[in-house]
């Protein structure tokens, strides 16, 4: 089900609505919120905003809640790019690891930790317990006690269940790009990195 972005230059009033969310959960300075609203033109917005927009009240409901995860969450920026990352890997989403490298390298990754989050390992006990997560939700829709208690040494509940939704949320986002067809040379990021095959090594496994 390939489902192309739109080919206009411009979105038309119930596209912008859509999108104006990108905006009103920005806690950034007027520059971040600047950058932000001229991504609702067509040429800034890359091929996965322009892709979800075709579907304008789909696409409100869906930026709310990752516009929280990516702008207001608890989670630390490199816990929750880490858990992206790995979902990007098993998921074998080639537009969700291009854009999420460049966003992990911008929250302090180095390009080897990068590599070593999409193959789930970590050298820090919490970094391995936000990948273990990945692998045990994405599994078996739950957590471990092991995984649970690891977690809960180091993250307060706030944090622990913007983990949650961040794995899931991500997990249905690579689904919906890898179905639609969201190819990453229109997104931002384009040409840092491609997505290794997916990983199917269960949690069980490791």
């Amino acid at each position: 089900m390939r489902v192309p972005p739109p080919q206009n230059d411009t979105w038309d009033e119930h596209a912008r609505t859509a999108l104006a969310v990108l905006s009103d959960g920005d806690r950034g300075d007027q520059g971040d919120r600047d950058e932000r609203d001229e991504r609702r033109d067509r040429g800034e917005a890359g091929d996965a905003l322009a892709t979800l927009v075709r579907h304008p009240d789909l696409a409100e409901a869906l930026l709310t809640v990752n516009t929280h995860l990516l702008l207001r969450s608890t989670l630390p920026p490199r816990l929750r790019e880490l858990a992206i990352l790995r979902v990007a890997r098993r998921r074998g989403c080639e537009y969700q690891w291009t854009h999420h490298a460049r966003l992990a390298a911008e929250a302090g990754l180095t390009e080897a930790e990068i590599e070593a989050a999409g193959r789930g390992e970590a050298a820090d006990a919490l970094e391995l317990a936000v990948l273990d997560a990945v692998d045990e939700l994405d599994d078996d829709s739950a957590l471990s006690g092991r995984t649970s208690a690891a977690l809960g040494e180091h993250l307060d509940e706030h944090q622990r269940m913007d983990l949650v939704f961040t794995i899931g949320t991500y997990c249905m986002l690579a689904m919906a790009f890898n179905t639609f067809g969201v190819e990453s040379g229109g997104g931002p990021g384009a040409g840092r990195q491609t997505a290794p095959a997916a990983d199917s090594r269960t949690s069980a496994g490791r």
